[in-house]
């Protein structure tokens, strides 16, 4: 006779369940047999009872202390191996949610299973109320007329003990997994701590490879296309001087190719310092910020206070982002501040921190809300955990404040 796969299924979830909570009886009960007893040995420590129950009631207290390593692992144990569900080791250092659960939950949810399996095994004995009858002697049935009857009544009592068994104990199953990883895993706050450490190294780590990425790019186009096209402006510029007796159509063309050629230079070289400035790498964020300064067009007064092992303790993502906020700040300046005529970058570090603010005299009203140039200068100061802050009043005057970590 074939099963229907409901049934199947239904059978292996009810041995699943009964199995996973006829094992978590003695598991919770035994921590609550030990405050009983304990309770009882107190009663009688207090009532001056006998002169051995100090002792054995110091005994019950270390068993159960002791014991509750012990019976976390089974649990962790019993919730892996029947139900997949793998509960993390708790930190040794606050196991009192561990002690609480053994000692407050566990007994309740021991009594819980055992009233469930009674249930059960009542219901077996119940459905099955026919066989235990024909067992008996038959002088028992001849005197005892009417026992059909109340067969037939316990039988059904017994059918629907056994129908509504699979649902209970999978209502227990349930609170258990609630219960259970909540109060043996790890704390939830230390989960979170966890997590968003892990999630800041990982930050920490994928800014580190797009710096590194933006590194190699730059020395590729340093290297290779940049190199290719000084070479070609170089034999523009050649063919310009030496060859003077080609007819006038020709020299300009040569004329404008080799205008082009500085053009496409200059761009590139643009596009390098956007990407990282080799600068920075070469001669520090001072030397850097200076170039930013002398390119600017209005004058910027710069002010670098950093102490000589800065270098040494800033990270190379933290002086590229200070670079690009100096430099995104001043593009801004001159082409956003109206009747701006001087700009003011100071950097400074105050004790791990490295602090950068930039002015401006101009009118003010710059909100970074409503420009998208400002919305990614502060996401790419928190991208290193850094705080940006803007102060633009009507009138003015603009200023930009940023604080970065320069602690590795």
């Amino acid at each position: 006779m074939k099963i229907p796969l409901r049934s199947r299924r239904t059978l292996t979830r009810l041995t699943r369940d009964t199995s996973f909570l006829a094992l978590g009886i003695p598991l919770h009960l035994l921590t609550g047999f030990l405050l009983f007893m304990i309770f009882g040995l107190g009663v009688d420590v207090i009532m001056g009872v006998g002169s051995d129950e100090p002792v054995v009631l110091g005994f019950a207290l270390v068993l159960t202390v002791f014991s509750t390593p012990a019976l976390t692992a089974a649990q962790r144990w019993r919730f892996r191996r029947l139900l997949g569900i793998d509960i993390p080791r708790p930190v040794w250092r606050r196991q009192q949610r561990s002690f609480g659960y053994h000692c407050l939950v566990g007994a309740l949810l021991g009594g819980l299973e055992v009233l469930l399996l009674s249930l059960l095994l009542t219901g077996v004995a119940a459905a099955t109320v026919y066989v235990w009858l024909w067992a008996v002697p038959w002088q028992w049935r001849v005197g005892h007329p009417g026992y059909s009857t109340q067969a037939f009544y316990v039988t059904l009592a017994g059918l629907a003990a056994l129908a509504a068994v699979p649902a209970l104990a999978a209502a227990l199953v349930r609170l258990e997994t609630h219960l259970g990883p909540a109060l043996l895993g790890p704390d939830p706050s230390e989960d979170l701590e966890r997590r968003v450490a892990d999630l800041t190294e990982s930050r920490a780590g994928a800014v580190d490879a797009a710096d590194a990425e933006r590194r190699r790019i730059e020395r590729d186009l340093h290297d290779g296309a940049q190199q290719r096209l000084v070479s070609l402006a170089l034999n523009l510029g050649l063919a310009k001087a030496t060859l003077t007796q080609l007819p006038p159509e020709a020299r300009e063309v040569i004329d404008a190719a080799h205008r082009e050629a500085k053009d496409a230079i200059e761009e590139l070289n643009n596009l390098v310092r956007g990407l990282h400035p080799a600068v920075l790498d070469e001669r520090g964020l001072d030397a850097a910020l200076s170039g930013l300064a002398a390119r600017a067009p209005l004058p910027v007064r710069l002010r670098v206070d950093l102490p000589p092992e800065l270098s040494r303790l800033a990270t190379p993502a933290v002086e590229a982002v200070a670079y690009f906020v100096v430099s995104e700040a001043l593009t801004n300046v001159a082409k956003h501040a109206r009747e701006a005529t001087r700009a003011e970058v100071t950097v400074t570090r105050l004790g791990g921190i490295l602090r950068v603010v930039i002015a401006d005299d101009g009118v003010g009203g710059a909100e970074p809300s409503k420009g998208t140039g400002l919305t990614g200068l502060a996401q790419r100061v928190r991208s290193v955990d850094g705080t940006f802050r803007m102060s633009s009043p009507v009138g003015g005057p603009t200023m930009m404040s940023v604080e970065l970590p320069c602690m590795r």
